[in-house]
């Protein structure tokens, strides 16, 4: 029987596991490889050359830019995200006021209030880039049409012409399209937390305050973990990309301000048919993401809580 079970098991595994070898697995491999050529991405003609394109990096300034940039959304993005998601999951689902019918409870029209958090999750990523690129807009943007009805015709920055300010713009339209997806994620698990819990803590003495850090945050930790993984890759990824390709000029400037790993891959490849040299630039990119997921894993590890 053990070995029929075996078998059995062996025989659902194997297709599975061949399409990961051959999509995932390979690509990898492939693109390590071709970091070692000086392949142009247009022909097939190549030759290998060492460990060339991995020492030419420490000598390129747009590349360090690029990394500097990177780890700033790395570090700050799921740290203003999270942090949003959390406040706003906690108010609507157990800060508000204290109501006849129930000691807990979120705000008043919590329900729309998800709704409309949420709403950004319906948009695609160019065409949130998009709006916000609008309203960036020096000359008709709505930030400067606002700052000008309120008197302040003298505050009229270049969001994003200006190098000191241009990357926090990005990221603000990158924490807006995000944060909704959290706030529900979070309320799912915040409605999955007895209210007994709650309602002790309050008959105890606690405040809103204690009652988020001592109940609500240790018992979502697992969650927001894996939220923490998920938007540091965002923030390595295809998302930041097309943030920057989009609302940047250049893209990614003024003075290389807003490029990014990704853009900068990109850039090497189609513009200046350097895939060789590109290759090694996402091999890079691979390792900080892979570094990043095991300190946040390291870090975050706790003894899980049941309830």
């Amino acid at each position: 029987m053990k070995h029929g079970k075996y078998r059995f098991i062996a025989g659902f595994l194997v297709l599975p596991l061949a399409i990961y070898a051959i999509f995932v697995i390979s690509p990898f491999v492939q693109a390590i490889y071709y970091s070692f050529t000086d392949w142009t991405g247009l022909s097939p003609d190549m030759k290998v050359v060492g460990f060339d394109n991995y020492a030419r990096l420490f000598q390129d300034d747009v590349f360090w830019s690029a990394v500097g940039n990177s780890v700033t959304l790395l570090l700050l993005l799921p740290v203003v995200t999270l942090s949003l998601g959390l406040f706003f999951a906690f108010m609507l689902n157990v800060g508000g006021r204290r109501r006849k019918k129930a000691v807990i409870g979120g705000v008043r029209g919590s329900g729309t209030y998800k709704i409309l958090y949420f709403f950004p999750q319906v948009l695609s990523v160019p065409i949130v880039a998009l709006l916000f690129q609008f309203a960036y807009n020096p000359e008709s943007g709505a930030l400067n049409a606002f700052f000008k009805a309120i008197g302040l015709d003298n505050v009229q920055p270049d969001w994003l012409g200006d190098p000191q300010i241009a990357l926090w713009c990005v990221m603000a339209a990158m924490v807006w399209a995000n944060v909704g997806f959290y706030v529900v994620l979070f309320s799912a698990g915040m409605s999955s937390i007895p209210k007994d819990f709650y309602e002790a803590a309050l008959l105890d003495g606690a405040n809103r305050f204690n009652t988020f850090f001592r109940i609500t945050l240790p018992l979502l930790w697992d969650t927001v973990q894996t939220g923490w993984i998920y938007m540091g890759i965002l923030a390595l990824d295809v998302s930041a990309f097309a943030f920057v390709q989009i609302m940047s000029v250049g893209p990614g400037g003024p003075d290389y301000s807003t490029e990014v790993l990704p853009l900068y891959v990109y850039q090497k490849t189609f513009r200046d048919g350097q895939a060789g040299y590109a290759t090694a630039i996402g091999v890079s990119l691979l390792i900080v993401t892979l570094v990043f997921s095991a300190v946040v894993m390291r870090l975050g590890r706790r003894e899980r809580l049941e309830f």
